[in-house]
């Protein structure tokens, strides 16, 4: 096989990650192992790594990135990445497995047993670093939103600008969508009202600065462009939105996680708690209750006293 058709066939892989969902919930685990793996490729570490290691070091990226758990099971991305042909797991015959397949967690933590990618990819990687870099930035767009995929570059230790990059095909954006949900909400932020915008010439035209088309289900989780689906927010409660700091409870008032602190907190988010969301400019545009129950269960960073994403508002 060529060179290059090697390289096509390791994108295809990459692009075909399974990513475990169920009634709407979804765990980026598997790509952000992957991340983390390309990353070490990158930066020279050897292929097979302990188990603790992952743990240890993926575990915090899935806190950081993933839908908040009150456990994380980074075991799980790192015995199940096997089944996408890019992984291999050292010493497996080490490891118990329950009646669903899953590793028994202790059995993992055997110094014989290591995980990496398969001996093949690594290889390219190493001779091919633009390869890994490429496929490390598909991952990124595909599976976390505009507003975090920077930081999960970073947090991975994979550089962001080395490589130009090209527009992801595998979930292809509705050009439309922006300014059907900014006109949905005259142009203003759904939170704080900011609508500062340049005029063009006397006859009105305007172009909106700082103002986003925020989708409340993520594109990458295959959340739909239809204005029932976004917000128009500020850059700032844009991100904020994305990060999990407020959310929208069933009655549409904004719900702030209670973990929220530090210098403007309060002007930024809390003097918002409990204020309804400001009228659209026709009832059906206003958001669907689908799509911020996704929010609410894996965004929002809102944990009750027991450890649980609570399941309504």
């Amino acid at each position: 096989m060529s060179r290059s058709a090697r390289a096509q066939e390791i994108r295809g892989l990459f692009r075909k990650l399974h990513v475990w969902e169920r009634y709407g919930e979804r765990a980026p685990n598997k790509p952000l192992l992957a991340l983390w793996a390309i990353g070490r490729c990158i930066n020279g570490h050897e292929r097979l790594v302990p188990f603790p290691i992952v743990d240890e070091e993926v575990g915090e990226l899935m806190r950081e990135f993933g839908p908040p758990r009150a456990r994380i099971h980074s075991e799980y991305a790192f015995w199940r990445l096997r089944n996408d042909e890019v992984w291999e797991v050292a010493g497996d015959d080490k490891v118990g497995v329950t009646g669903s397949g899953d590793p028994h967690r202790q059995d993992l933590f055997n110094p014989e047993v290591r995980g990496g990618f398969l001996e093949a990819i690594y290889v390219e990687f190493c001779k091919d670093p633009s390869l890994a870099q490429e496929i490390a930035h598909s991952l990124v767009r595909a599976h976390f939103p505009s507003t975090r995929q920077g930081e999960v570059l970073e947090a991975t230790r994979i550089e962001p600008t080395q490589i130009t990059l090209r527009r992801s095909h595998q979930f292809p954006r509705d050009s439309e969508f922006r300014q059907v949900v900014l006109q949905a909400y005259s142009f203003g932020c759904a939170l704080c009202g900011f609508a500062v915008r340049l005029e063009r010439d006397t006859r009105g035209s305007h172009t909106p600065i700082g103002l986003d088309a925020a989708h409340i289900m993520w594109h990458q989780a295959r959340g739909p462009a239809m204005v029932q689906n976004g917000m128009a927010l500020c850059a700032l409660h844009h991100r904020l939105f994305d990060y999990g700091a407020f959310t929208l409870s069933s009655s549409l008032t904004v719900v702030v996680a209670d973990s929220i602190r530090g210098a403007g907190a309060d002007e930024w988010l809390w003097r918002f708690e409990g204020q309804p969301l400001p009228e659209t400019v026709r009832p059906d545009s206003r958001p669907d209750p689908q799509f911020l129950d996704w929010h609410l269960r894996n965004v929002f960073r809102g944990i009750s006293q027991g450890g649980q994403v609570p399941r309504a508002l």
